[in-house]
């Protein structure tokens, strides 16, 4: 049987339901997982984001700065 979200019923639940499943399967994770069990693609997303937030860190300023030009230009 595929597992999809037809061949489990997931289709037939409201929103709310589908959220509190989410919790579920959120919750039911481990807090280590096998690096054999990461797909590829997730590592490759990981070391792009990386470099992203690297590359942006010029940018960033401390909250209370960021706070201070906010309520200037209210």
């Amino acid at each position: 049987m595929a597992v999809t979200i037809e061949a489990l019923g997931i289709d037939r639940l409201s929103i709310r339901e589908r959220l509190e499943l989410i919790e579920q399967i959120w919750n039911s994770l481990p807090d280590q997982v096998i690096p054999e069990e990461i797909p590829a693609w997730h590592l490759q997303e990981l070391t792009r984001r990386r470099a992203n937030i690297n590359s942006c860190a010029e940018a960033a300023k401390p909250w209370k700065e960021a706070l201070a030009e906010i309520k200037g230009n209210a």
